[in-house]
């Protein structure tokens, strides 16, 4: 099996064992999905440390927190994998489970990608709701401390800093960047999938840090 193929093999695998919680589109050789070659930069974006430089083909992840959670992964060559995952609370389980499920994705994923050298998560200053608030907290927390067990840098990068980079637009609609990263060859459909594959390429392809 090449190295492409285990790298897709092992995201569709995660797949397969967390039916209910993750959607994944990732490509082994070959296959016209979702894989692409990413112009890194030399550089990436400051974490609470400096975090790695990508350009020397690191894995990076990039992260849109919700009730549905989008992702997109930057392996070692290159390939880009993204998806989304449900996080709402199943039928008789307590609000907590959310965030167990949510750090158990976490070290899923990176054992997939054969380990994570940095994370980029969308910093929202602005909910449209207190249970919306409360539930991106609770993940923002649950995502930094499982970064800082690992020892991986993370940076939360502004909305309207992802979006300007995509589209043009810092005040973008969902539908825009959506259509931004169809531009890119990504067949997205869901919103959380496409901010997390934008603010990917706002890591990748602009941040000097």
């Amino acid at each position: 099996m090449t190295k492409n193929s285990s790298f897709s093999h092992s995201l569709t695998q995660l797949t397969t064992d967390n039916v209910n919680l993750l959607h994944v589109r990732a490509c082994a050789p070959k296959e016209k999905l979702c894989c692409s070659e990413s112009a890194a930069s030399d550089r990436v974006g400051d974490a609470v440390e400096p975090p790695p430089q990508i350009g020397g083909a690191l894995t990076v992840l990039a992260i849109d927190l919700g009730t549905t959670t989008g992702w997109a992964l930057r392996s070692r060559d290159h390939q880009i994998a993204h998806g989304f995952v449900s996080l709402r609370p199943q039928r008789f389980e307590g609000g907590g489970m959310r965030y167990l499920r949510f750090k158990r994705w976490l070290s899923e994923i990176k054992v997939a990608a054969n380990d994570i050298h940095a994370v980029y998560f969308e910093e929202v200053r602005r909910h449209a709701g207190v249970d919306a608030a409360h539930v991106y907290g609770g993940l923002m927390a649950t995502l930094t401390a499982w970064c800082e067990h690992h020892n991986i840098p993370y940076q939360g990068v502004p909305v309207g800093t992802i979006k300007k980079h995509a589209t043009g637009k810092g005040n973008a609609g969902k539908e825009d960047v959506i259509v931004a990263m169809r531009a890119k060859g990504h067949p997205v459909t869901d919103d959380n999938e496409a901010d997390a594959l934008a603010l990917l390429h706002w890591a990748i392809e602009t941040q000097e840090a």
